[in-house]
This record gives C-alpha cells, sequence and structure tokens, in this order.
C-alpha cells in the first residue's frame, strides 16, 4: 500500500486518485471484494457531521467578501496602535478572529493579506516577513473553531465529538497566536518596523461599532452550540445566513449576483474535499481491515520504546507531512497508524486530533509546499524562497508551543472537561 502511495505521488499523480487506487491495490492483493470499493466510497462521505462542511465553507467566502475582513483590521489597529510591531499583531488578530468564521487557513490568509501586505509594506515591513506572517496567522483558522479539519477528523474519529474538539481547539488556537504574536513583536521592535507610521491609529469606539457585526458572527456560532440552540451542523447554517443578512443589508458590499457566483465556487471547493475524503475512505478502511497496525502497536509498547520517544517521532513524522499534504490526507494517511498506538500508550483522541491539526497548520507556512504561502506570496508578489528567513522564526514559535501542547494534554483538554464534553 505505502509502495504504490510513494510511487503514485512521485509521479504527480492527484493526491486523492493516489490515496483512492492505493487502497483499491490491496483490497485486489487481499481479495477482499473489489465490490467494497463502491460501498467503502460511499460510506466515508455518507455521514450527517460531513454536511456542515461545505457550508462552513460557504459561510466564510461570504464572510470574506461582506466588507468583515476591512473592519477588522480597523478595529485590530485601534486596539493596538501605531507603535513598533502594530500592524503586525493586528495582522495575527485579525487572521485569528476571521479563523472563528471561515475554518480554512488559505482563505483566511488571502483576506487579510490582501490588505494588510500593502499596510504593511508602506510603514517599513519588508514584504517577505508580512507575507510570512499572514500565511502564519492564517493557519491558525483550521485550529480555531468552527475548523473544517476538525470536523473531518470527527467524522473519522467518532469517539472525539465536534464539541470537544472545539472547545480544545479554541484553547489551542489562541495560544498559536498568541506564540506568533510574540515572534511578531520581538522581531518587529528589533528591526523597528512600523514606528514611524504617519497615520493616526483608527478612533476605537467607532470601530468597534463598524466591526461589531463581524466580531458577533463567532460568538453566535459557539455560544449557540454551547447553549444546545443548535448542531454544529445546523451552526453552519446560521452563519450562511448571518453572513448573507450582513453581506446584503446591512453592509450592502454583495449583490445577488455574487451570491450566486459564491455558491458556485464553494460546490467546487466542497466537491474537490469531499471527492478526497471518499477516495481516502478506501485507504483508510483497507488498512483497518488488514490490521498490520493494530500488531505494530502491540509490538512497540512491548519492545520497551518509551513514550516521549514515540510521541517525538510521531511529532516530526506529523511536521515533515504537513509541508506536503492537507490535513484531510494526513488524517487518512496517518490516523490507521496513530489511532492503534493510541489506544496502546492511553492517549486521549481529542488531544491527538487538536496536536496532528497544530502539525498541519505549521505546515501550511513551511516550504516548499506551503498553501497558505503560496497564497500571501501571490498576494505580495515575491517568490516563496525569499520568505525561508522569516518563516524558520514563525515555525520555530509555533512548533515549540506544539512540543508543549504535546507533553501537557491538559491544557488542551481542560476546557472540554469543564463543558463537560470529556
Amino acid at each position: 500500500m505505502f509502495g504504490v502511495f510513494v510511487v503514485l505521488m512521485c509521479a504527480a499523480v492527484p493526491l486523492a486518485v493516489t490515496l483512492g487506487l492505493s487502497g483499491v491495490v490491496v483490497i485486489l492483493a487481499a481479495k477482499m471484494g473489489i465490490m467494497s470499493v463502491p460501498n467503502t466510497v460511499y460510506s466515508g462521505i455518507a455521514k450527517y457531521p460531513l454536511i456542515a462542511l461545505p457550508v462552513f465553507i460557504l459561510a466564510g467566502m461570504i464572510f470574506e467578501r461582506s466588507g468583515v475582513a476591512v473592519r477588522l483590521v480597523r478595529l485590530a489597529e485601534s486596539l493596538v496602535g501605531k507603535s513598533a510591531g502594530g500592524l503586525a499583531v493586528a495582522a495575527v488578530l485579525v487572521c485569528m478572529i476571521l479563523g472563528g468564521i471561515s475554518g480554512s487557513g488559505p482563505a483566511d490568509a488571502a483576506a487579510v493579506g490582501a490588505i494588510l501586505i500593502p499596510a504593511m509594506t508602506r510603514v517599513g515591513y519588508p514584504r517577505e516577513f508580512s507575507a510570512s506572517l499572514i500565511a502564519a496567522g492564517g493557519s491558525t483558522a483550521i485550529v480555531i473553531p468552527p475548523s473544517i479539519a476538525l470536523i473531518i477528523y470527527s467524522v473519522l474519529v467518532p469517539q472525539a465529538s465536534v464539541q470537544a474538539l472545539f472547545a480544545g481547539g479554541l484553547v489551542a488556537g489562541l495560544l498559536c497566536g498568541v506564540a506568533l504574536i510574540l515572534a511578531a513583536l520581538v522581531l518587529s521592535r528589533v528591526n523597528g518596523w512600523g514606528a514611524n507610521d504617519p497615520e493616526p491609529a483608527p478612533a476605537f469606539w467607532p470601530s468597534l461599532r463598524d466591526a461589531g457585526w463581524g466580531l458577533l458572527a463567532p460568538v453566535i456560532i459557539l455560544g449557540g452550540m454551547r447553549s444546545g440552540a443548535f448542531t454544529p451542523t445546523e451552526a453552519a447554517v446560521v452563519a450562511v445566513a448571518y453572513g448573507l443578512v450582513i453581506g446584503l443589508v446591512v453592509y450592502r458590499s454583495m449583490t445577488w449576483k455574487q451570491v450566486w457566483d459564491l455558491l458556485a465556487e464553494a460546490a467546487e471547493i466542497s466537491a474537490v474535499i469531499l471527492f478526497m475524503v471518499g477516495l481516502a475512505s478506501l485507504f483508510g478502511w483497507a488498512v483497518d481491515t488488514i490490521g498490520v497496525f493494530n500488531e505494530f502497536a502491540k509490538w512497540l509498547t512491548s519492545s520497551g520504546t518509551s513514550e516521549v520517544t514515540v510521541l517525538l517521532a510521531i511529532t516530526f513524522m506529523l511536521l515533515l507531512a504537513g509541508t506536503a499534504l492537507d490535513a484531510t490526507a494526513t488524517y487518512f494517511v496517518f490516523l490507521p497508524f496513530l489511532l492503534p498506538v493510541a489506544q496502546a500508550y492511553g492517549w486521549n483522541l481529542v488531544w491527538l486530533g487538536i496536536v496532528m491539526t497544530i502539525n498541519v497548520a505549521i505546515g501550511q507556512f513551511t516550504p516548499p509546499t506551503a498553501v497558505n504561502l503560496m497564497v500571501t506570496c501571490r498576494l505580495a508578489g515575491i517568490p516563496m524562497e525569499s520568505t525561508i528567513k522569516w518563516c524558520a522564526w514563525l515555525v520555530a514559535a509555533m512548533t515549540a508551543l506544539l512540543l508543549v501542547l504535546t507533553f501537557v494534554p491538559e491544557i488542551v483538554l481542560f476546557l472540554p472537561r469543564i463543558l463537560g464534553y470529556l
């Protein structure tokens, strides 16, 4: 299976097809019945929580086009002022807030980058640093709820509920943002970036009033789920309806023609993701049916290998994988191996999902195949290789936090426990 997977990846076969064909090869070789293929693909996507995926994608796109991002930037500037590092802090803050609406890293990076990269360049920030920072800030979107990645994880690991993952992701995502803010502040103040902005900071109260509609979105989504007013899937529909009200009625920054275009665009993006989920289900089902990783987990725990060594090896493996694979592919490739190991060591599966997702988030801005960085470099008009120096600092900051969360699971789990999800 992994031999076929590596060969097809090296041959530049699309990732979804690579995962599906690898599963089919094993199904044929093990004589598990070729008719298991359509049944497995269908069961892989015929799951109620996955309904939330295309709807949250649509919600994120509506909020991007509705003018919320511009207003959030003004509010963040009014909070942090115009001192050295102020715009850098504002960039991360806005990425985190938008991440609490869209759940998509590239979409988050694109929305913030289009506004803030020119503004940061004007006051002395290098384009390379701005692109790196906004790409890193955008990566928090797949950790902070409502994360599309965590929804997919909950489908693959039913023992980890969406509510528990969202609660754990909220803590972890906020800490990721804090780590990036600290790194950005140090780099900005050492280099004196942003200290000579001639324009005064926007007034706080008018900025807050203008951005209030956007700030309410994550409150409504997360508060509604916590109160039991609606499920995570229904929360996605509420987010779409709220976004349409903001864009069409409140800000009047959208037209019905744009809404139609967004529906088509969201459908296309959703189809690509669900196509991968369906074909990747073959890969996961074949590995699980063969049971080879269950035997490996038994051998690993009986061999005397320390838990710390195993955790460090898994962290390194996932960091490396995150530079080449997105969250969906990472889950399908590594969960068949990690779940038996987690069971053998007694690891909490909510914690495992958060840690895996942070690994993938770091990969979103780690060259050479960093999807967020591709977006921001295109907006900044610079080659990706020019950002490596600044990306290295931001990767180091988030990796340090990742190691803390890996070895102190209660940091992630305390909120899900308080809320009664564990």
